[in-house]
């Protein structure tokens, strides 16, 4: 993959600028791909201000440049927003500019012009309200294949996938059954056929406490194992179900590659503590790569220099790795 990989610059009142500053002054210390950002220049320059980096950042004149850019320039594609002081509360204010640079990003996509898109975090209870869930559903529908996606948190010793995304708990076992857990699967082992040439090792999780329930219909008896079943005779390299509470201390042992969760928490919780940063969401599904870095907007630390940008850079250091 020759061509450069577009950043959008995400919520501007949050950790997005610093973790691009931070992961451009680190770029020579790490194997990176040429990439350039999709973003407000004037906020942009504010912010670099604000926190005393000293960047050239210039701006993209017109989209025929993209495949000529210096390594050494931070390159901006300008999106139109209007702010003047660096950072302030996030309000609906933003919500225009987030969407037009994501409708840029997907339009550099289909002219084939960058080799995919690392989004930075945006605020989802204000961009998109009750309208989606998150940007994975959101570039889901937009690509046509909303219900086939699946968010895939990546680390190179393991990833980690839930079957139900950012679905409210009372609502997993009226949405889990067995053809959501099969095509998830189905979708994961896809994606690892396509970029590392691998038929990955899964491990399949239950939904209760040991995977038992006094229940004669448990969602582990009626759901999870005749789908793993079904998914074995497939030809698929499928353990579990496993015990939720032991899952991260035997996937070493079984040399998993992949656990699949029933919802969001039971894998995305153990995953962050023992990986932190070093790690990664892809949106499986789509026809083209996205990426964004596994945290949020963090307004908390907002302006004071300490925000991590490992997750960023182990998005950008990921499109290397792939064939």
């Amino acid at each position: 993959m020759n061509k450069p990989i577009a950043i959008i610059a995400g919520e501007p009142n949050s950790i997005s600028s610093e973790i691009i500053f931070k992961s451009w002054k680190l770029r020579k210390k790490y194997n990176h791909k040429i990439f350039f950002i999709i973003g407000n220049i004037k906020i942009l320059n504010i912010q670099k201000k604000k926190l005393k980096y000293n960047i050239n950042i210039k701006q993209i004149e017109n989209e025929s440049k993209i495949s000529s850019l210096d390594k050494n320039t931070l390159y901006v594609y300008n999106v139109s927003f209007s702010q003047k002081k660096p950072f302030q509360k996030i309000t609906k204010k933003s919500n225009k500019y987030i969407l037009n640079c994501f409708k840029v990003a997907i339009y550099l996509i289909k002219k084939k012009k960058i080799a995919g898109l690392i989004n930075c975090p945006v605020s989802k209870e204000t961009l998109f309200k009750n309208k989606s869930h998150g940007v994975t559903e959101f570039l889901s529908k937009k690509s046509g294949i909303l219900g086939k996606e699946a968010m895939l948190i990546y680390n190179k010793d393991l990833s980690v996938l839930p079957v139900t995304t950012h679905t409210p708990l009372k609502m997993v076992t009226r949405i889990l059954n067995k053809s959501l857990i099969v095509k998830k699967v189905f979708i994961v082992r896809d994606f690892y056929k396509k970029y590392f040439n691998k038929n990955p090792n899964i491990g399949i999780l239950g939904l209760n406490p040991h995977n038992y329930s006094p229940n004669k219909d448990s969602e582990e008896k009626q759901i999870i194992i005749p789908a793993i079943k079904k998914l074995k005779k497939k030809g698929f390299k499928i353990k579990g179900p496993i015990s939720p509470d032991t899952s991260f201390v035997i996937y070493k042992q079984y040399k998993l590659d992949v656990l699949i969760g029933m919802y969001h928490d039971q894998v995305l919780t153990s995953f962050k503590t023992v990986f932190k940063y070093d790690a990664i969401n892809i949106t499986l599904g789509l026809p083209y790569i996205r990426i964004s870095p596994d945290h949020g907007v963090a307004t908390n630390i907002l302006g004071k220099k300490i925000a991590n940008p490992n997750s960023l850079i182990q998005a950008i250091k990921f499109f290397n790795n792939i064939k």
